[in-house]
C-alpha cells in the first residue's frame, strides 16, 4: 500500500513552500520498497514497517524535514543525515536538486530498514 487515500489527501491539502520537493521525497521512500507503508501521524506523511521508520515535518517551513526515529540503528552513513537526539537522524532538502541527489541514499535507509526489521 504506497500512496495511501489518506496521505494523498493530506498531501491535496498542505500548504508548504517546498511541496513538490516534499512530494518527491515521499515517492522516493513508497517507491523504494513494496513492503514500506504510509499513513499521517505526528501532524504529518508517516512511513513504516512492523515499527515507525519516518515521518515529515510540514510545519518546518524553510526545508522538508524527514526524521528516522530510530536512524542509529539504520547502518548508512551520509554527511547529508544529521544526527540527534534520542537516536534520531534527520534529513533535510532545501531543493528538489538535494531531493533528486539524495535518492539513492534514502532508498538505502528505507531498505536497510526493512532488513533490519525481518531479522
Amino acid at each position: 500500500m504506497n500512496h495511501t487515500k489518506k496521505v494523498d489527501e493530506f498531501m491535496s491539502k498542505l500548504e508548504h513552500p517546498l511541496k513538490a520537493e516534499l512530494e518527491a521525497v515521499r515517492s522516493i521512500i513508497v517507491n523504494a520498497n513494496p513492503k514500506i507503508e504510509e499513513d499521517i501521524k505526528w501532524g504529518g506523511p508517516s512511513f513504516f514497517y512492523k515499527e515507525e521508520l519516518a515521518t515529515f515535518n510540514p510545519r518546518i517551513k524553510n526545508y522538508v524535514a524527514l526524521i528516522f526515529h530510530k536512524g542509529e540503528l539504520i547502518n548508512v552513513k551520509s554527511d547529508f543525515l544529521e544526527q540527534a537526539s534520542k537516536g534520531k537522524v534527520y534529513a533535510k532538502f532545501y531543493s528538489m536538486d538535494q531531493a533528486t541527489a539524495n535518492k539513492e541514499l534514502i532508498e538505502k535507509m528505507v531498505n536497510a530498514w526493512i532488513e533490519l526489521m525481518d531479522k
